[in-house]
């Protein structure tokens, strides 16, 4: 038995196809995978809008910025949710960020660690392999 790790493509077609969920548990990979996709978008999308409008109109980057943002929020903090299930600990320990540079850190640490490798009261283990 062993967990399998999800794709790029796969992570993110989860992240979306999980649009609103805050239930369940997710991978570490599906995670990173994620924000890996976020960070490039969001790179693509500065990169471009800095080509197209320039530095005269930064006002336009930064209003097409706040809609990629809008837009992954949700799929965001869903599976921030699911992750922190997957290692065994209410999704609300998200809070730990309001805490300055400390609160990240352990913010990090959770997000960091492996999975529970048996069913959890959040779910059974995701990506399982027999």
């Amino acid at each position: 038995m062993y967990q399998y790790q999800v794709s790029f493509l796969d992570a993110v077609k989860r992240a979306f196809n999980n649009y609103c969920c805050f239930t369940g548990r997710a991978s570490r990979s599906e995670y990173w995978w994620f924000c890996l996709f976020n960070l490039i978008v969001s790179w693509v999308l500065g990169v471009f809008c800095g080509i197209i409008f320039g530095q005269d109109n930064l006002s336009v980057t930064y209003f097409i910025s706040g809609l990629w943002n809008l837009a992954v929020l949700l799929p965001s903090f869903g599976l921030l949710f699911r992750r922190l299930h997957d290692t065994g600990r209410s999704g609300w320990n998200w809070c730990w960020s309001f805490l300055p540079i400390v609160g990240w850190i352990i913010l990090l640490v959770y997000l960091c660690q492996d999975s529970q490798m048996q069913d959890n009261q959040y779910g059974p283990v995701p990506n399982m392999r027999f």
